[in-house]
């Protein structure tokens, strides 16, 4: 957890798990990398933190955050596994498009 916070007990992380999880959902048109700075900021979490979590490297969560790189879905998955989620494929039809 970012240090700048004071710690929190653990119904509090649940309850921001909860919150990055709705707010991730309730805007789909939200980049990827706007959904992992979203995450990143209700849960606290440090760019260390998120790389740890999903297990990949720092640098690769640093390039998706800073936009260098879009992430593989694999990378997407693990990162998003974080708060419950994962990429799928929707039909345009269910979109309303």
């Amino acid at each position: 957890m970012d240090k700048r916070y004071n710690a929190v007990s653990i119904q509090e992380q649940i309850q921001m798990r909860e919150k990055a999880y709705a707010d991730v959902l309730a805007n789909p048109q939200w980049s990827l990398r706007e959904s992992i700075l979203h995450i990143k900021k209700v849960m606290r979490l440090t760019t260390t933190d998120i790389a740890k979590l999903s297990k990949l490297g720092y640098r690769t969560v640093q390039d998706i955050e800073s936009g260098a790189s879009l992430g593989t879905v694999k990378t997407m998955n693990q990162i998003f596994g974080i708060i419950g989620l994962r990429l799928g494929v929707v039909s345009k039809n269910t979109e309303g498009g």
